[in-house]
């Protein structure tokens, strides 16, 4: 005889199995499509018992983002003195973190990151940059501006992405509409591509940024 899960009893599982599950459910099929009640499936189990572990749609939601955050942090040490090249760690393990998961990135952008992790993670950021003599209102203004800046640069990046073709603008596809007399300038960047590498532009802009939180007094 098979034997069948009472709704709602556990089912061995744990949350971040639960929370790794929906991200590859949102990479597979998008954030619209995501639901407890396909998340049980995909897990095979009913959607009340994913309620064992994630009080609500919200605090799912919520896992996802702390989840992808947790990949960005999860090789870095505490910054410490050295926090302009762990800021730059940090930006770059955020970008592909984000990049790896970009159907995450609406919620990176609105939802809160205060889960007891994440806010753990924050604490020790917090305490390394304090200890490498950041005052502490400087330190979440500079660690808060390099994630909304490297949140937006994704997702204007994310078009190039499995999933999300199509939503970038592409200059290249206005390439023959372009009289070269009336627009050189554009026309020479579609020609010789410059400009046009976000690898070089993430790279750059988040040197300058971190150059100029370090030169202030």
């Amino acid at each position: 005889m098979v034997a069948v899960r009472r709704v709602g009893a556990k089912a061995g599982l744990s949350r971040e199995q639960v929370f790794d599950a929906a991200l590859d459910f949102v990479d597979a099929h998008g954030l619209p499509a995501l639901s407890m009640r396909k998340l049980g499936a995909a897990l095979g189990v009913e959607a009340m018992t994913l309620y064992n572990y994630v009080p609500n749609k919200d605090a799912l939601l919520d896992g996802l983002v702390d989840r992808v955050m947790e990949t960005a942090f999860a090789d870095l040490d505490s910054p410490g003195a050295s926090w302009v090249p762990w800021l730059r760690s940090f930006a770059h393990a955020l970008r592909q973190a984000l990049l790896a998961h970009p159907g995450v990135l609406p919620l990176a952008g609105t939802r809160p990151v205060n889960s007891p992790d994440a806010l753990r993670m924050s604490e020790r950021w917090l305490a390394g940059m304090r200890a490498g003599g950041v005052p502490l209102g400087r330190a979440m203004d500079v660690v808060n501006v390099v994630a909304t800046f490297t949140i937006g640069h994704t997702l204007a990046e994310a078009g190039r992405t499995p999933g999300h073709e199509g939503t970038e603008p592409n200059l290249d596809d206005r390439a023959d509409e372009l009289d070269p007399a009336e627009f050189p300038n554009l026309t020479e960047v579609i020609a010789t591509r410059a400009g046009l590498d976000f690898d070089s532009r993430f790279t750059e802009a988040i040197d300058i940024l971190l150059a100029g939180y370090a030169a202030l007094p």
